[in-house]
C-alpha cells in the first residue's frame, strides 16, 4: 500500500495490478439515488469530482437503476474523463449478465465502464454458477470488444464464498468487502480475506466503513471509523454520501488522515467488541 501523490490534498493509492491511481475516498453509488430530488445527486458527483475525488462506485441495482441514471447525467459535460468508473452486476448466468451490463452502459451514458464487478456473491453456490452458465465468458467478451477494462467481484454477508471465487482459475483484477471496526470481531472480512488477496495483486475496495452508520452506536466517530478503514492494506474505500455535508466531513477527514499505528487500531477495536461479537449491528451479514 503506497501513497505518493495526492489530488487536491486527498491521498491517492493504485488500484493492486491494474495501474490505475485512486483516491483513497470514492462515491458510493447506492446513497446517491436516495435525495428525491435527483439535482441533488448530480451536485454531490459533481462536486466531488470538482473537489479532486476520481472514483465512483454504482450498481446495477440500486434504486432500480435511478442511481446509474443520477450519475450518468452528472457525468456529461466532460465529467466522465475524470473519473474512474464502476458498477457492478448480479448477472449469474451470460444472459442476465449481458442484460445487465448494456443497461448499464446506456444509464451511465459511457461506452465503457472501467470496472465490472459481480455484486453480492452471499448465496451459496454463486461461485459455481457464475463459471458454469455463462457469466464469466460475458465479463470476459465484454472485456475484448471494450465494454469494460477490469473485473472483479464483491460480497459482505459470507467471507467464505469470497474465498470460492479466490480459488476460481480467473486472474480477477479487483475485490470488493467490508472493511470496519465491527467486522474484526464476527465472520471478519478483514482477518480472512484480506490477507490472502494482499498477496495477490488485486485491486482492494473497502466498503461499509460506518456499517450503515450503525457503528456510531458503538460511540465511535465517522473520523475514527474513516481513520481505521485507511490504515488498512486498502486502495480505496467507497463511502456512502447523501449530502453536501456528508461530503464536506468526508473530504475534510480523508484530507487529514494520518495512518493509525499498530497499537491504535488495536484500541479502536477493543473498543467496539462488546458492540460488535454478535454482528447485530452488521445486518449485511444477515442470511
Amino acid at each position: 500500500m503506497g501513497i505518493t501523490e495526492l489530488i487536491n490534498g486527498i491521498s491517492t493509492r493504485v488500484l493492486g495490478d491494474t495501474g490505475v491511481r485512486l483516491t483513497v475516498l470514492g462515491i458510493g453509488g447506492y446513497h446517491i439515488g436516495e435525495p428525491s430530488d435527483a439535482q441533488v445527486g448530480i451536485r454531490i458527483i459533481r462536486t466531488a469530482i470538482d473537489e479532486g475525488i476520481n472514483f465512483l462506485d454504482n450498481a446495477w441495482c440500486y434504486h432500480e437503476g435511478r442511481s446509474e441514471q443520477i450519475m450518468g447525467d452528472a457525468l456529461k459535460d466532460g465529467y466522465r474523463e475524470k473519473v474512474f468508473l464502476m458498477t457492478k452486476n448480479h448477472g449469474r448466468d451470460g444472459v442476465t449478465f449481458r442484460q445487465q451490463l448494456d443497461e448499464s452502459l446506456k444509464r451511465l451514458q459511457t461506452d465503457h465502464i472501467d470496472l465490472l464487478q459481480f455484486h453480492e456473491v452471499i448465496h451459496e453456490g454463486e461461485p459455481d454458477r457464475i463459471f458454469s452458465e455463462g457469466a464469466i465468458e460475458e465479463a470476459v467478451k465484454a472485456r475484448e470488444v471494450g465494454k469494460i477494462r477490469f473485473i472483479g467481484f464483491t460480497g459482505h454477508r459470507w467471507p467464505r464464498l469470497l474465498g470460492q471465487m479466490l480459488n476460481k482459475d480467473f486472474p480477477w483484477d479487483t475485490i470488493q468487502f467490508p472493511t470496519n471496526l465491527l467486522d474484526g470481531h464476527y465472520r471478519s472480512f478483514t482477518k480472512e480475506i484480506l490477507p490472502r488477496v494482499a498477496e495477490r495483486g488485486m485491486g482492494i475496495i473497502g466498503m461499509k466503513s460506518l456499517a450503515g452508520s450503525r457503528i456510531l452506536k458503538a460511540g465511535v466517530s465517522p473520523q475514527e471509523a474513516i481513520n481505521y478503514a485507511l490504515s488498512l492494506s486498502i486502495d480505496t474505500l467507497v463511502s456512502g454520501i447523501d449530502s453536501l455535508e456528508v461530503l464536506n466531513q468526508n473530504l475534510t477527514i480523508v484530507r487529514k488522515w494520518k495512518p493509525l499505528s499498530k497499537k491504535e487500531q488495536e484500541h479502536l477495536l477493543e473498543r467496539v467488541a462488546s458492540f460488535a461479537r454478535d454482528g447485530h449491528l452488521e445486518d449485511y451479514k444477515r442470511v
